[in-house]
C-alpha cells in the first residue's frame, strides 16, 4: 500500500509538471470572440462552429469551472473522479485510464480534459472530437485564463469574466485581512503520510505565497528536477521545525492533527507544540478551479490564528 500510493503521487507530480511545461492553454493569445459569445469561436487550437450542447468532462477541476460559469446543463457526463458539485452527471469514464470509444459514446460535441494521457487528444480528434486542455495551472492568472477560455467555448463569456473578478476580489480581500508579520511564518505542506511535498513555485505554493510564508520543502526541490513535489526526509522535516502543518491527506489518507502529533519524534516540531496543524479538504487542495477562493480562506483562517 505504501509503495503504490508513493508511486501514484509521483505520478501525479510527473502529469502536473509536464503538463504546466508542455501543451499548456494558459497564456495564449485572447480568444478570437466579442463579448456576446458568438460563432464560429476559436481558442487556442480548438474551433466550434457552434455552441457546445453536449460536453465531457475528464478533469475534475474543469468540471468544476463548467458549472461555475453556468454550463452545466451543456455537461452530459464527467469523469469518475469530479465529485463536485453534486449533481455533476459522474460516470465511469476516467481521466487516468481515457478510453477514446468510452467517450466517443457519450456523442460529445466537446471534450475538456486536463492531461493527455496516452495520447487521448490525438483519438479523440481523429474521431472529430473538439477538445479543449485546462493543464494544472502554476498560477493563479493561470486559472483565471482558463476559466475565460472555457467560457468563450461554451458560450458563457460574461459568465466566466465576473467569476474571475469575483475570485480576485475575494483572494484579494481575504489575503489583505490577514494581519502582516514581522517574521514570516514556516511551513510544511503534506500530500501523503510519506512526506510527499510541494514548494514555493508550484500553485499551492503561490497560493501561501500571498501570505508571504516560507516553504520548508524548498529545499529539496532547489533545481527543480523534482517538478516542485519532493519527497522530504523525517530528518529533513524535523530539522526544518515548520511553524505550521497543512494536511492535503486528510481524506485520501486519513491524517489528522491527532495522526501527527502521534509520530514519532514529531513532539518538538513548533507547529506540533503549539497545536497549529491544519487539515485542509483534499478535493480544494489539489484543483486550481474556482474553489481555489476556499482554499485561500482556509489559509487565511489558521495563519490569522497563529500568535504574532
Amino acid at each position: 500500500m505504501k509503495r503504490a500510493l508513493i508511486a501514484a503521487v509521483a505520478g501525479t507530480a510527473l502529469l502536473v509538471s509536464g503538463c504546466a511545461s508542455g501543451n499548456s492553454s494558459a497564456g495564449q493569445p485572447a480568444p478570437s470572440v466579442g463579448s456576446g459569445g458568438s460563432y464560429p469561436v476559436t481558442v487556442g487550437a480548438v474551433t466550434l462552429n457552434q455552441r457546445p450542447q453536449r460536453i465531457v468532462s475528464l478533469s475534475p477541476t474543469a468540471t468544476e469551472m463548467l458549472f461555475a460559469i453556468d454550463a452545466g446543463p451543456q455537461v452530459v457526463a464527467v469523469d469518475d473522479q469530479s465529485n463536485y458539485p453534486a449533481n455533476a452527471p459522474k460516470t465511469n469514464l476516467s481521466g487516468f485510464k481515457p478510453n477514446a470509444e468510452a467517450v466517443a459514446a457519450k456523442n460529445p460535441d466537446l471534450v475538456v480534459l486536463s492531461d493527455d494521457i496516452d495520447k487521448i487528444v490525438d483519438q479523440l480528434t481523429k474521431l472529430g472530437i473538439p477538445v479543449f486542455q485546462v493543464p494544472a495551472a502554476q498560477r493563479l492568472d493561470d486559472t483565471y485564463t482558463e476559466i475565460r477560455q472555457v467560457g468563450t467555448l461554451t458560450g458563457h463569456p460574461g459568465e466566466a469574466t465576473a467569476l474571475t473578478q469575483r475570485m480576485k476580489a475575494d483572494i484579494d480581500k481575504t489575503v489583505k485581512g490577514v494581519p502582516q508579520r514581522a517574521k514570516p511564518l514556516s511551513y510544511y505542506y503534506e500530500l501523503d503520510p510519506t512526506f510527499y511535498s510541494v514548494t514555493s513555485k508550484t500553485f499551492v505554493g503561490s497560493v501561501f505565497g500571498l501570505f508571504g510564508m516560507t516553504n520548508v520543502a524548498d529545499p529539496a526541490d532547489a533545481d527543480g528536477s523534482k517538478g516542485g513535489y519532493p519527497q522530504l526526509s523525517q530528518e529533513a522535516l524535523l530539522k526544518s521545525d515548520p511553524d505550521m502543518i497543512f494536511l492535503a491527506d486528510s481524506k485520501c489518507c486519513k491524517q489528522s492533527p491527532a495522526s501527527v502529533k502521534a509520530r514519532k519524534g514529531w513532539s518538538g516540531i513548533t507547529a506540533v507544540k503549539t497545536g497549529q496543524i491544519v487539515a485542509l479538504d483534499d478535493d480544494i487542495a489539489s484543483r486550481w478551479g474556482p474553489r481555489v477562493v476556499d482554499l485561500v480562506r482556509s489559509v487565511a483562517d489558521a495563519v490569522a490564528k497563529v500568535p504574532a
